[in-house]
């Protein structure tokens, strides 16, 4: 996939600098971003594995390798998952982004003895009850990719409402005027 350059929203204008991305401590193989313009910096962060700074309450993306994804569904992991979905079922942005196709579920080529379509069935039932966006991204490659431009769309939007809240009004009514007279 092209790596291009990161434009990303910083307040109400748009830069070309790199953007700052929090990367959580506990995550075993981060991606380094090398090849976008991002920043990444470590932090310890409640939910997912990838946050923004002043954001972390609001959007999380959450990196899973596909064995990793299919595990997450089986036993004692899979309370440890939900509880991770719970946390994040009210963010602006939440998604889990796979190193992997939904063919490769759905052909079963993972390292468990879960049936395809089993897993497919609660990853299913995660999008609903979440409100969960799965990315099925094909590859690591693919997945910081999605990553790196999710986080870069969350600010866009960000930025957007911004300037909608800060966007000059038309001058208020004065008493006695063609619309107070529409109210009698």
């Amino acid at each position: 996939m092209p790596m291009n350059k990161g434009f990303y929203a910083q307040g109400c204008t748009w830069i070309a600098e790199p953007m700052r991305i929090l990367v959580d401590n506990r995550e075993q193989a981060p991606f380094t971003f090398k090849g976008y313009e991002a920043h990444p910096e470590p932090a310890t962060l409640a939910v997912g594995d990838y946050s923004l700074p002043g954001f972390t309450d609001r959007v999380a993306i959450e990196r899973k390798e596909l064995n990793d994804l299919v595990s997450c569904l089986m036993n004692g992991n899979r309370e440890r998952f939900e509880k991770e979905l719970t946390k994040g079922r009210h963010f602006e942005l939440f998604a889990v982004v796979v190193e992997g196709s939904l063919a490769d579920v759905s052909q079963g080529n993972y390292r468990s003895e879960m049936k395809p379509h089993v897993a497919l069935q609660s990853l299913l039932a995660f999008q609903v009850r979440y409100r969960l966006s799965i990315i099925w991204a094909g590859n690591r490659a693919g997945a910081e990719y999605c990553t790196f431009w999710l986080l870069s769309k969350y600010l866009r939007e960000i930025s957007e409402r911004y300037k909608l809240a800060t966007k000059a009004s038309s001058p208020p009514l004065v008493a006695g005027g063609a619309h107070d007279n529409a109210r009698t």
